[in-house]
């Protein structure tokens, strides 16, 4: 989970290559849309839209991309802690080309429409975390789980979404506990979900997603940081146990060198190599459990 910690490491990463944080925003707004992602082998050509969901809190807006033709499985992305953007844009978008009808959530709805950080924004600027930490406060569970539920519905509806097909979920950061609730939210529908750099997945807290485990049937990806590991080492084992226990398939890995948020194209600690191999277990994963 992002905090001060984990700022520190990136500031370290960041100083280990010359780079400050004043520089790195410079770099990553003027690199702006033009950001790019490895491309998809035999890409579809893509229907994207910008929707408005309606929950018992308001109205979010969500990022809607499909193949153009045909159904395909539904999958539901929860950004990290600076919310949708044109980073998850793009990693929607190139979802949705590997054959998959994608939502991308504006976790923040309640507070602002998205982006609510602009270009070049990062957790390491005071002015951003100003913004994004009171948002991220007026979170909860019950409130993951009640706009879990409402995208669901939303996809169950739309003529793209294969619903004879299984739904996957993936989260980043604050959205690791999200995935955890949402495949809790439609145990039957829901076939697969995957976390990158989560944080908070299994603590001592009476609503640590970790306990919903029992009741659900997706199979689980859970890709974690290195840093991450070295401060809470047990959380994986934790992990471990409960889907053993409630023979769930589950595949939890370290990915050494990588520092926490390392998966998101405009992360300051962004690593490809490692980012493009968790994105190859992700689809690995899809292919499988979304039947």
């Amino acid at each position: 989970m992002c905090d001060d910690l984990t700022q520190r490491d990136v500031d370290r990463f960041l100083a280990s290559r010359g780079v400050s944080r004043r520089d790195f925003g410079k770099v990553s707004a003027a690199a702006g849309l033009v950001m790019m992602l490895p491309p998809v082998a035999n890409a579809q050509e893509t229907t994207e839209t910008d929707v408005e969901i309606t929950t018992p809190d308001g109205v979010a807006d969500c990022y809607f991309v499909h193949p153009s033709s045909g159904k395909h499985p539904a999958v539901l992305i929860w950004p990290d802690i600076l919310g949708l953007r044109p980073a998850f844009r793009a990693m929607g978008k190139r979802l949705a080309e590997s054959g998959y009808s994608v939502l991308v959530i504006n976790q923040f709805y309640r507070d602002a429409k998205s982006p609510v950080v602009g270009e070049g924004a990062s957790f390491s600027q005071p002015e951003t975390r100003a913004i994004v930490m009171p948002m991220r406060a007026n979170l909860s569970a019950d409130t993951n789980v009640t706009d879990a539920s409402a995208c669901i519905d939303f996809l169950k509806k739309q003529t793209a979404v294969d619903t004879n097909r299984k739904m996957g979920t993936t989260g980043y950061c604050m959205g690791g506990p999200m995935v955890m609730r949402t495949v809790a939210v439609d145990a039957d529908w829901l076939g697969a979900g995957a976390t990158f750099h989560g944080g908070g997945m299994a603590t001592n807290a009476e609503d640590s997603p970790h306990l919903l485990i029992p009741k659900t049937k997706a199979h689980m990806l859970h890709c974690v940081a290195e840093n991450d590991d070295e401060r809470n080492p047990e959380a994986k084992n934790i992990l471990r146990a409960a889907y053993e226990e409630a023979g769930i398939p589950a595949e939890i890995e370290v990915y050494e060198g990588t520092l926490h948020g390392w998966c998101p194209p405009d992360s300051q600690v962004y690593n490809e190599a490692q980012a493009e191999r968790a994105w190859s277990r992700m689809l690995a994963l899809f292919e499988r459990a979304l039947v």
